[in-house]
């Protein structure tokens, strides 16, 4: 059993693919690089230089390696970026679904476990996300993510493909000292960046309706999501149901005020946030169950706050 995992040598897609080495099931990493690093790929891993949009290349992949199952986690990920990108967007998450799904079928490759977003959700108006609650998009990436889950079950009825979308909230923390978040639009690596700079971290907005007055997210640690991936895998290829969709989420927020003051414990930087105005759409408060996720693929919160705080620290610090 191989599985192949686009966007492999990415932040989160490494972890899967140390998730899926630790349980000795074999996998092959497919990445353009256009945001992920080779030196994130475990050596030993077999590493395919390629664009999701790449056809051909996917399919010599997955025949070279024998590949029997799919994590899809490539794609152009900045929600805000999107707004000015709608053309890339698409075209890297749709049409990148629609060839690897092709390729999937002229390889014979019959399961996947596809990586959606919390994005498909917009601004829900409800206190705890379901995966039932209505999916709103506000981006072209959002609209991207639920348009992957509309194709994977068109493709399903068409060809009987077994499949499952995970869908993500805040992913934090690090397994690995190898592998940090080097995003330059999520909340850890701004932070971090600032502090290292000798710049004071920011704050959109304290006058929420919130318990200390800025927003409250839903922040799960990247090796937890990595452990749910290679359950969701397994089931798959043991035959087993999975629903459609699942929410890896927490059940529980963690404010960005709270954020900042485990950032400030865990570094010994002593810092109080500058705070800014609202950001134009943040909702006071996302936050979802993982109730679902939890009976089928034995999610649970395996790191505190403080956890997912310090293994990020460690593993930017490692990177310098």
């Amino acid at each position: 059993m191989t599985w192949l995992v686009t966007g492999g040598a990415g932040y989160i897609g490494a972890h899967v693919v140390r998730a899926f080495e630790a349980k000795g099931i074999g996998t092959v990493v497919v990445d353009d690089l256009s945001s992920g690093r080779r030196a994130f790929v475990p050596a030993g891993v077999p590493f395919v230089q390629a664009s999701i949009l790449d056809g051909p290349a996917l399919e010599a992949a997955i025949a070279e390696h024998g590949v029997t199952g799919v994590v899809h986690l490539a794609g152009f990920k900045y929600a805000g970026v999107s707004v000015q990108r709608p053309l890339h967007t698409y075209q890297q998450n749709v049409t990148g679904m629609a060839t690897l799904l092709a390729a999937m079928e002229h390889g014979g490759v019959e399961q996947i476990v596809f990586s959606s977003s919390a994005a498909v959700f917009g601004t829900p108006d409800v206190d705890l996300v379901t995966e039932d609650t209505p999916k709103h998009p506000e981006s072209p990436y959002g609209e991207s993510k639920l348009i992957g889950e509309w194709l994977l079950a068109d493709q399903a009825r068409a060809t009987g493909l077994k499949h499952t979308s995970l869908r993500y909230f805040n992913v934090v923390g690090s397994g690995s000292t190898e592998v940090f978040d080097a995003s330059p639009h999520n909340l850890f690596p701004l932070v971090f960046d600032a502090l290292l700079e000798g710049r004071t971290p920011r704050i959109n907005g304290d006058d929420y309706a919130t318990p200390d007055g800025t927003c409250v997210r839903d922040y799960i640690h990247v090796a937890d999501l990595a452990a749910a991936h290679v359950v969701a895998a397994e089931r798959l290829a043991a035959g087993e149901p999975v629903e459609a969709a699942y929410n890896l989420g927490s059940g529980d927020g963690v404010s960005v005020g709270q954020i900042m003051r485990t950032v400030a414990d865990v570094t010994g930087i002593a810092f109080e946030p500058e705070i800014g105005p609202r950001r134009i759409g943040d909702p006071a408060r996302i936050v979802a169950t993982g109730e679902r996720a939890a009976r089928d693929l034995d999610w649970r919160m395996r790191h505190s706050l403080e956890q997912m705080v310090e293994s990020a620290w460690q593993a930017r610090n490692a990177a310098s």
